[in-house]
């Protein structure tokens, strides 16, 4: 595989989503006051479920997504620290675009931690626009959707 190709993953990768996760979400521990949802995710039922894509040899980059009747939820997207500046957040969202096309689906949702306010100048300079902005419990979150029609 080159570091251009994104591949579902297989239970040989799941110790690498973790490392590639947990490295591209610690630094907002200390921001939001807790551990960022992906860090604590099922990784291994993730894969096994096949909503798991990564890129690179090693991996330096995955998405997480999960289809609905009505749109693919981009649930999370993760790049090691080492890879940013590289491109492989944009190949991986324009990945998920794909995927959802390919599935029939209409458009792309996601959520951000208010906080993360990184993200908040990434989305919508790829086509994502937020449709609400909510708190959930213990998180405040800033709700997008990216219309593929």
């Amino acid at each position: 595989m080159t570091n251009e190709e994104i591949r579902p993953a297989t239970a040989a990768d799941v110790p690498a989503v973790k490392a590639v996760t947990d490295a591209a979400y610690s630094r907002y521990i200390e921001r939001i006051g807790r551990v960022p949802l992906p860090m604590e995710a099922d990784h291994a039922a993730n894969v096994a479920a096949g909503r798991v894509f990564v890129t690179g040899d090693p991996v330096i980059g995955l998405v997480v997504v999960e289809a609905y009747q009505d749109h693919l939820f981009l649930d999370s997207i993760a790049v090691h620290p080492d890879a940013h500046g590289r491109g492989v957040g944009r190949r991986l969202l324009h990945f998920v675009d794909a995927r959802a096309r390919a599935l029939g689906l209409p458009e792309v949702r996601l959520y951000t931690n208010a906080l993360m306010w990184e993200n908040q100048k990434i989305y919508p300079k790829y086509g994502y626009e937020v449709v609400e902005r909510r708190v959930e419990g213990p998180y405040d979150r800033v709700h997008y959707r990216k219309r593929l029609v």
